[in-house]
């Protein structure tokens, strides 16, 4: 019986669109703790970070009935890209699904939901964060492989959402991966981190991470010394996961994700330069939802970093615009870019 009921959700998973489904007890999470200490000792600065994570190491202590945790894999890289966004803002963001009821993700994620409490199951699900340290869980489950750059593979490469939901039954479901591991000595994402967050194998500093830093870090970024490294990312980075050969050919590039074509326009440096909060808080910040509604100043930062790594002629006006930005910190960096070119104020 209790087979069966494993067996049928993992076939409603397929059948709704996941590529992988896996289902462990909840005890078969308890290296997730120490996974995190080890963190924290290889890289001591990182502890204010991985101190937010505490809470998916102890799931039963703000669940206390949750018996197992079914674990999904669901790739991205069916989508295609806009060129004019390509290699600026990092391609997980752009493809969220995780609470854009826009797109086919997001309804087969509800359907899954529904269908496991139609078995009658208790069920939890935070699409946003997570209920559980996920790219631990799916390897526990066998669906796939954390490489060197730290992100979970499957047979898609990284490009792959990771999906979880607590039930109150204890149900097992494992798979056995054949993905090979790294090749031997390949430390291709390591020399290529732009900031050197990715310090060492299966290591790094999210302080230090770009992703980290245009995201929900880096307050201060015109204050940040590694701003300058941060090449012509205004959100995200894909660097480690981009010059993968684990990667190569992976990217299908098919198909267009809901709206994305219409919003691509606002979110060069010069469109978000230019934005206004109106438009910011009903188009852009429920997408992209690591900055709140009332962070469009950190999206201006981040476009005007990009300008100083970047600076040409024709991005003059928008620097001496943003000198009377209502912002403090927009003010900041163009201050600075006018002080490092030499550009006339006047």
């Amino acid at each position: 019986m209790i087979e069966s009921i494993a067996l049928s959700i993992k076939q409603k998973a397929l059948e709704l669109g996941y590529e992988k489904c896996g289902i462990i007890p909840i005890p078969m999470l308890d290296g997730y703790q120490e996974k995190l200490e080890e963190r924290v000792k290889n890289v001591p600065d990182s502890g204010v970070f991985y101190k937010g994570q505490q809470r998916l190491a102890h799931v039963q202590e703000e669940f206390p009935w949750a018996k197992s945790v079914i674990i999904l894999t669901v790739p991205y890289s069916k989508y295609h890209v806009p060129e004019n966004v390509s290699g600026h803002i990092g391609k997980s963001y752009l493809f969220d699904v995780r609470i854009d009821e826009n797109t086919t993700e997001y309804q087969q994620s509800r359907q899954l939901e529904l269908y496991l409490q139609s078995l009658g199951l208790k069920v939890e699900i935070n699409r946003k964060f997570g209920v559980v340290g996920m790219r631990w869980a799916a390897l526990q489950a066998g669906l796939g492989i954390i490489r060197r750059n730290n992100f979970f593979y499957t047979e898609s490469g990284s490009w792959v959402h990771l999906e979880a939901f607590l039930i109150d039954m204890e149900l097992e479901l494992k798979s056995n991966t054949t993905l090979p591991p790294c090749p031997k000595n390949c430390d291709r994402c390591i020399k290529a981190c732009p900031t050197a967050s990715l310090c060492n194998a299966y290591t790094m500093n999210p302080l230090r991470c770009i992703s980290f830093l245009t995201t929900f870090g880096g307050r201060n970024l015109p204050q940040e010394p590694m701003a300058e490294n941060f090449g012509e990312w205004i959100y995200g980075c894909d660097v480690c996961q981009d010059v993968c050969p684990m990667n190569h050919k992976k990217w299908a590039a098919q198909e267009a994700f809901p709206g994305l074509t219409e919003l691509a326009p606002s979110l060069t440096a010069e469109a978000l330069l230019n934005m206004g909060e109106d438009f910011y808080r009903d188009k852009v910040q429920p997408k992209f939802f690591y900055l709140t509604a009332d962070e469009l100043w950190k999206w201006k930062v981040n476009a005007l970093n990009y300008i100083k790594n970047h600076y040409q002629e024709q991005y003059r006006q928008l620097v001496l615009d943003a000198l009377e930005s209502p912002y403090p910190k927009v003010r900041e960096m163009a201050e600075s870019i006018c002080v490092l070119y030499s550009i006339d104020k006047n």
